[in-house]
């Protein structure tokens, strides 16, 4: 959510380390070799023009689509409890996210490219796509707070379950489980559901890294969700910080070193790389790392516009009706929803029929009055209840 513009920093206020607020001033400093610690907090946004739905964009309707089941609230897909009697959602959700069906955007390779020249400190991430991996950063400078899809092991006794066989499952469809004698149980990937505890190493890391860098950069995340969104207020007040999302989010804008470069977030890098002079540099690596098929994709997708470096809007729908009907007979719920809508035209009718009835003694006793015979009857509109989880500040979504 956007930060109400009364607490922005004032114009007139001058910025303590930039020579100025504007992306210009944020390069000018990088370049000046005085930032050695940068840190790097990612959401969503950073992922979507690789194709990755955001799940909460109305844009996607992911988890509008997924609520039309049935299931207690679009979300239990991601919850633990209701992963322990229902896992298969997750699974159908699963063969469509796993790793290796995208690629990382030119975003998550300047990452990749800030550790390459020895600036990038540490990487904070919601995401659980992997791609940061995929693009070159280090896996010992990322703390996935979410969790990820690059380990898997036991709900029950916490044995890791080898990643090939997981992958097979997943490709399959099916439900894997714990190979360890007596136990049997649900294996899933260490992604975390509502109801799990963030990894020890986000509270290990985040104070240590936030209060020692000297330069964030925000990109592509609401801010929302905490107690990832209390990271950039971890920094010290004259740390320059820097967003790059399509609007102001959080605290971002408030203090005197803040810069806001508002847009999708690969147009932002990409002009940051500029003012860098790393441009050339920036895009060979992400070919590099992609290839020449997948960066003109995500090019050409850029270009189609829609308001986001994403897949076409109808693309999205395609892939997230086809999640919803595969949902659908992971849970058998095609003939139960058949059996559903048959009840309910049998009990319109019967309302119907009741209804013209009455209608038909209406039009006698009124006869001669005022009150118009041609009433007629609306459509009965079951309210679906949609409810959703308070989120806990130690508590996460994905």
């Amino acid at each position: 959510m956007g930060q109400d513009s009364s607490s922005m920093v004032d114009d007139s206020v001058p910025p303590a380390t930039l020579s100025g607020r504007k992306l210009s001033s944020v390069a000018e400093y990088i370049k000046s070799g005085k930032p050695r610690r940068i840190v790097v907090l990612t959401g969503a946004g950073i992922s979507t023009a690789a194709g990755i739905p955001d799940f909460r964009s109305p844009g996607t309707g992911l988890y509008a689509n997924l609520a039309r089941l049935k299931l207690p609230y679009a979300e239990a897909v991601f919850d633990i409890s209701f992963f322990r009697e229902n896992p298969e959602p997750f699974y159908v959700l699963a063969r469509e996210l796993y790793p290796g069906r995208f690629h990382p955007t030119v975003s998550h390779v300047f990452i990749a490219l800030l550790a390459r020249k020895g600036l990038l400190d540490f990487l904070f991430t919601q995401n659980i796509d992997c791609l940061e991996r995929q693009a070159g950063v280090p896996s010992d400078l990322i703390v996935e707070a979410h969790g990820s899809f690059a380990t898997q092991r036991c709900i029950e006794c916490k044995k890791e379950f080898p990643a090939e066989e997981m992958r097979q499952h997943v490709d399959r469809g099916e439900v894997p489980r714990c190979h360890e004698d007596d136990c049997n149980g649900l294996v899933k990937p260490d992604i975390v559901f509502f109801g799990e505890s963030l990894p020890r190493e986000f509270d290990r890391q985040a104070h240590v890294r936030m209060e020692n860098a000297d330069l964030v950069l925000v990109v592509g995340t609401s801010l929302s969700v905490y107690p990832f969104a209390a990271l950039p207020d971890m920094a010290d007040p004259t740390v320059p910080r820097l967003l790059f999302n399509l609007e102001q989010v959080g605290s971002m804008g408030s203090r005197a070193d803040d810069v806001l470069e508002l847009g999708d977030c690969d147009s932002g890098i990409r002009k940051l790389a500029d003012e860098l002079g790393w441009r050339d540099e920036l895009e060979s690596l992400w070919r590099e790392v992609v290839g020449e098929d997948e960066a003109e994709r995500q090019i050409a997708s850029h270009r189609k516009g829609k308001g986001k470096d994403a897949k076409d809007d109808g693309d999205v729908e395609d892939e997230v009706a086809k999640l919803t009907r595969e949902v659908d007979v992971a849970l058998h719920l095609e003939d139960k929803e058949s059996e559903d809508e048959q009840e309910k035209e049998d009990e319109n009718e019967s309302k119907l029929e009741k209804g013209q009835t009455s209608e038909s003694k209406a039009e006698v006793q009124t006869q001669g009055t005022d009150v118009n015979p041609e009433m007629k009857l609306e459509a009965i509109k079951p309210e679906v209840a949609s409810p959703r989880k308070e989120i806990q500040e130690n508590s996460n979504k994905i």
